[in-house]
């Protein structure tokens, strides 16, 4: 169960529930990744709203990584999830927003839905 006050979001991909953190350390790898020279910068990059999908696999990698699970980008890009590209894209603007909101307006809900089945 992820804990929002941690930064934690749950999301579904595979279908199977997961929980995604952007830790420092994984913060410290995005940075790296897009060539920010600190955290300001990495989240003005960000704020644009103007992410490719590369960027987005990097970005929910870094979260897996930062929860604990031992993940690849290229792992990451073979994955899938309920919704397709939106579905990604809505977990990648969860991650950022609960992870940069200084006054918990970046809060969002602790538990996806349920995955679908085929």
């Amino acid at each position: 169960m992820p804990n929002a006050r941690r930064g934690e979001i749950a999301a579904v991909l595979d279908g199977r529930v997961r929980v995604l953190v952007l830790t420092l350390g994984a913060l410290a790898e995005l940075e790296s990744a897009f060539g920010a020279d600190d955290l300001m910068a990495l989240a003005t990059r960000f704020e644009t709203g103007r992410l490719s999908a590369r960027d987005a696999a990097r970005i929910i990698a870094a979260g897996l990584n930062g929860a604990g699970e031992s993940v690849t980008l290229a792992e990451v890009e073979r994955m899938r999830a309920d919704g397709g590209a939106a579905g990604f894209a809505r977990i990648v603007a969860d991650l950022l927003a609960i992870t940069f909101a200084a006054d918990g307006a970046g809060q969002v809900p602790a538990s996806p839905p349920p995955p679908q089945r085929a």
